[in-house]
């Protein structure tokens, strides 16, 4: 009897313990019920299925159907602001390069139905905290590897032949214009994650461009990924979010404090000046003169900005979302996250 009765308040205890750890971990709220119906306009499918018409025909369908995105496709994306729609159309549909990568695009991207639904998601999200965003048109295309997310009047594009995955056949001949530690992430994975993070930057919460500090710019970018932390699928890697490979990511982690004491130690984050403070939050291999054999992470400046704000949301539990986003101090954040990790010993 007694057995059973201490039985019975361990699993009272195990089961207790259980939904608080549940509870502390399940801290999205609840947007099922928003209303999100986004669908992806395949661009790049009706200029493929339209090719055998007169161009002047074909000009004016698109221009009806897809407007803005249309005239900004012609004049910037695979034309000029001096060719007509009808010359650009004969000149791209003359090319066997556009047939090939046409028929390439659409073997990897049949349908779109798993990028919508996690777009349907993400956006839920960002309605939720924010009612009254309007949710732009998703548009598909192709370039020629020239525009990979191009934002214009109430659309965003979505440039497929930008994601055909790493070891797609066409980008070893582009390594000149292409980075190879770009083209590593021209996965489908990374779609909606840099989708969200363009129409969070251009859309939600544009740069502050008074203070230009080192250390502003560190809580903005922060701040943007925290903000995608809340609204992209809880599956998404912190390594597709910032564009890291595991390795780099393993490598900020072991030596985040040894990172943050460089910027302490070589006052940078009250710099202005961008040649000494561009190489710690612009895209890169690696951070040049920082690790050993190139293994260090670029955007350093950025990824110890998403830490901060991490550690103040922590620190600040009354602080919510948008009172986070709308927030310009800076060195409020910087002092009230009390960020301070600890140097790894050599």
């Amino acid at each position: 009897m007694n057995y059973n009765v201490k039985q019975h308040q361990i699993y009272l205890i195990f089961l207790c313990a259980f939904t608080v750890f549940s509870c502390n971990q399940d801290k999205r709220p609840d947007a099922s019920r928003i209303n999100v119906a986004i669908k992806i306009q395949r661009f790049e499918q009706d200029l493929y299925k339209e090719r055998a018409k007169n161009p002047k025909e074909t000009n004016d369908l698109l221009v009806k159907k897809y407007g803005s995105f249309y005239r900004d496709f012609i004049s910037q994306m695979v034309g000029n602001p001096n060719l007509s729609g009808v010359e650009v159309l004969e000149n791209l549909y003359k090319g066997k390069a556009y047939v090939d990568l046409h028929h390439e695009v659409d073997s990897v991207y049949p349908k779109l139905n798993k990028i919508e639904d996690e777009l349907n998601q993400t956006f839920k999200y960002i309605k939720y905290y924010y009612p009254k965003v309007q949710i732009p048109r998703f548009i598909s295309f192709l370039s020629g590897f020239a525009y990979q997310i191009p934002i214009g009047e109430n659309y965003m594009g979505i440039g497929l032949d930008m994601f055909l995955g790493k070891d797609s056949k066409f980008y070893p001949a582009l390594v000149k214009s292409i980075p190879k530690y770009q083209s590593m992430r021209f996965e489908p994975i990374y779609i909606v994650p840099r989708l969200t993070e363009e129409f969070t930057k251009e859309a939600l919460f544009k740069p502050n461009d008074e203070d230009q500090t080192l250390l502003s710019q560190m809580i903005y970018n922060g701040k943007i990924l925290y903000f995608m932390d809340q609204v992209l699928q809880e599956n998404v890697n912190d390594t597709v979010k910032i564009g890291y490979s595991g390795r780099q990511l393993a490598w900020c982690k072991n030596f985040e404090g040894n990172i943050w004491g460089l910027f302490l130690e070589n006052d940078l984050l009250y710099q202005t000046d961008f040649r000494k403070i561009q190489v710690y939050l612009t895209d890169g291999p690696f951070t040049p003169g920082l690790g050993d054999k190139s293994e260090s992470a670029p955007k350093l400046g950025i990824w110890i900005g998403w830490q901060m704000v991490k550690k103040y949301m922590i620190e600040n539990p009354d602080v919510t979302l948008q009172q986070l986003m709308a927030d310009t101090d800076a060195q409020k954040i910087l002092t009230k996250s009390k960020y301070k990790p600890k140097i790894k010993e050599n």
